[in-house]
């Protein structure tokens, strides 16, 4: 892997900073328009992704385009030497299309068919649907794919849900036939049909799962969830046809939201040329929310390590967001030091959802660069423009990446088949949460962590851990005990090694074909009560660095040491004295089990005696206070360290004596330093 990328552009080498740009609602009063340009210009911004829902625009009438407007922006933007990311407008169709062509609207899942309205309300099997994407989206290659300020494809936006008309049904009867080779047997086996006398004896037996129908064959559900992935990776795929087609040196994305479950979006971004996605945390003003970054980070981190190269953040508000429950605003300085974050895990850009608040709709009180009075005088206006000349201090970094000694794995799949389990928990099984508590000690101690999937390669990486891997799919045990084997440190957890793809339990007790190199045995899961909690008792002398006694709560393996080496035990329970945090040697590695569910201080004492014990490479020789992190860049031949304050108090940090160069002030640091809340610091040294 390269220390160092092309820029998105190629001949532009600098962050991309910018809004998601929407002249049209502007059309009757295109003075907005010049006022725009030049107040891109004064907030220090780039580019702009256009067009994102501008289907009903460009085609008013089916096969009746107008390209007018979008031809005076374009030429605006060229003049301002503004950079653009097009769009294509299949994220909402048009009513035209909806009432000629029904099949295009989705079906919900009670077998109602939607009326038009609102987005992302498209079948994406219907091939109406497709050939007119197609047709708008080559339309737009053909009139805008030279021009020199195009910089990438922005495909649909933001997609998401399913549709259960016939047309998709029929396409996931085909979807599973390929899938089981044509075999009803291996299709009812794996589906586990003949509980509750629902063995398929014909292939027009099967329907997408239905509340009014099928929910509880879990076999059917994953099954259900990979068709809707790979019809939307084959969408996509359509969309981009054309584009790849008639400007094939011009990138493609498409951007990916949090924690969306709804598709194994390691697939969607395998399609894409970049990765790119929308950050809507909730960082206010209370002493706790420093820990929102964490996950922010964490998913910065999984959108870097889907193609080991920088990525993009498309979408995320420089003020006020307004779909939340409370949309409290950001305090001074606090959006500058999240915009900073993407950038300090990888992202070559800051683009903002919106650039100009719009005056009607639902998202009318959205935030945006420009508020309903436009200013420059305004106070999250200057916030921008003062990032944007921070942001262009910062060229050398464009196209430097990390290299991670850790991985963490999130696993869409196997977050599908937790969340449909039935028992031993149905509330708080909290799986992305439980991933990303394992996650907070690198964080707090600024050591980059790769996020990946269960079938990711763990080639590069010293320690892998594995929260809650509950399903273990063909090829990944082998994959991990081959990585212990060989000198790697592999940690997983309670409910781990429970099912295979189709969420058939195993046999040979848990965690199933785990169980010879955990050196464990997991003889029962005991659910606790919210309010319940179990202690831990470290074992004198034990090598994983625990001490006193600890805190579980929600799950507790009951485990039987078959091989590995009891690091410590239950201290309550009727299970006290059991195995609670075990280690097995293999080959040249090490596989620990953590049984249950434990606080933050068992977390932060297990991992920073790893980090010790294996060496990894730390930014800074001592800790970080809560709610600073740091992360590093680099291009081979110097680190670019980020420090960020995610608080809204002074922090103190002891850089150690190597001195090094401040790259917003061009000051030498070194020694203890004061970060004042919500602010960043991005230093240089030589690697």
């Amino acid at each position: 892997m390269p220390d160092r990328f092309p820029p998105i552009a190629p001949a532009f080498g600098h962050f991309l900073h910018g809004g998601d740009y929407n002249p049209e609602q502007w059309i009757r009063t295109p003075q907005v328009w010049d006022e725009d340009m030049r107040l891109m210009k004064a907030a220090g911004c780039n580019a702009v992704t256009l067009g994102i829902f501008s289907w009903a625009m460009l085609e008013p009438q089916e096969g009746r385009f107008n390209f007018d407007w979008l031809d005076a922006v374009m030429a605006k933007l060229i003049d301002s030497g503004l950079q653009v990311v097009l769009a294509t407008p299949g994220g909402a169709k048009p009513a035209w299309m909806a009432k000629k062509y029904p099949e295009t609207l989705r079906v919900d899942s009670t077998g109602r068919r939607q009326m038009w309205g609102g987005r992302h309300n498209h079948c994406p099997t219907s091939r109406v649907y497709r050939d007119k994407c197609q047709t708008i989206n080559r339309k737009l290659a053909e009139r805008y794919g030279q021009q020199k300020n195009l910089i990438l494809w922005h495909v649909n936006n933001e997609y998401s849900g399913d549709c259960h008309c016939p047309l998709c049904a029929a396409a996931f009867r085909d979807w599973l036939k390929a899938r089981y080779g044509g075999d009803l047997d291996r299709l009812n086996h794996a589906w586990w049909s003949t509980f509750w006398s629902h063995t398929i004896t014909d292939w027009e037996q099967i329907d997408p799962p239905s509340p009014i129908g099928e929910t509880q064959v879990h076999g059917q559900n994953l099954d259900w969830l990979r068709f809707v992935t790979d019809q939307t990776v084959s969408c996509f795929n359509a969309e981009a046809a054309p584009l790849r087609q008639l400007t094939p040196s011009v990138p493609i994305t498409t951007n990916l939201m949090t924690f969306f479950s709804g598709l194994n979006y390691y697939k969607l971004a395998e399609a894409t040329d970049v990765v790119s996605w929308d950050s809507y945390p909730s960082y206010h003003d209370r002493s706790t929310d420093w820990l929102e970054a964490v996950g922010v980070s964490f998913i910065h981190n999984q959108r870097r390590a889907m193609k080991h190269k920088p990525f993009i953040l498309m979408e995320c508000s420089p003020g006020v967001q307004n779909y939340k429950p409370v949309n409290k605003l950001k305090r001074p300085g606090l959006h500058a030091v999240e915009a900073m974050q993407a950038v300090a895990h990888g992202s070559d850009s800051v683009f903002y959802f919106q650039w100009r608040k719009s005056r009607g709709g639902v998202e009318k009180f959205h935030g945006a660069v420009v508020d309903h009075f436009s200013t420059p005088e305004a106070r999250m206006f200057r916030e921008v423009a003062d990032l944007g000349k921070a942001l262009g201090k910062l060229d050398d970094l464009v196209g430097t990446t990390t290299r991670s000694e850790v991985a963490v794995i999130f696993d869409y799949e196997n977050r599908w088949a937790i969340d449909d389990a039935l028992g031993p928990r149905n509330i708080g099984k909290d799986y992305p949460e439980s991933c990303v508590s394992h996650y907070r000690p690198f964080w707090s101690a600024g050591i980059d962590v790769d996020v990946i999937a269960a079938d990711a390669s763990f080639d590069a990486y010293r320690l892998v851990i594995a929260p809650m891997l509950y399903m273990i799919r063909p090829g990944v045990a082998e994959a991990i005990e081959r990585f212990v084997q060989a000198g790697g440190t592999f940690v997983t957890t309670y409910m781990s090694g429970i099912a295979n793809e189709s969420d058939l339990c195993f046999q040979n007790g848990f965690p199933g074909p785990l169980r010879r190199v955990a050196g464990v045995w997991a003889e029962e899961i005991d659910a606790i009560y919210d309010e319940e909690r179990v202690k831990i008792v470290a074992a004198d002398g034990n090598a994983a660095g625990l001490s006193g006694t600890y805190e579980a709560s929600a799950y507790c393996d009951l485990l039987q040491a078959d091989t590995a080496e009891v690091l410590a035990t239950y201290g309550s329970e009727f299970y006290a004295g059991r195995p609670a945090v075990t280690v097995n040697k293999v080959g040249k590695g090490y596989f620990y089990y953590i049984a249950s569910r434990n606080d933050a201080r068992f977390h932060s004492d297990f991992y920073h005696h790893l980090i010790s014990s294996l060496g990894l490479v730390r930014p800074f020789p001592t800790d970080l206070p809560d709610g600073v992190t740091a992360a590093i860049r680099t291009d081979g031949v110097h680190r670019y360290l980020f420090l960020l304050n995610f608080t809204n108090r002074e922090q103190k940090v002891d850089l150690g004596n190597m001195t090094r160069k401040d790259l917003l002030t061009q000051e030498a640091v070194k020694g203890n330093i004061v970060l004042n809340g919500y602010t960043f610091r991005v230093l240089s040294e030589s690697c």
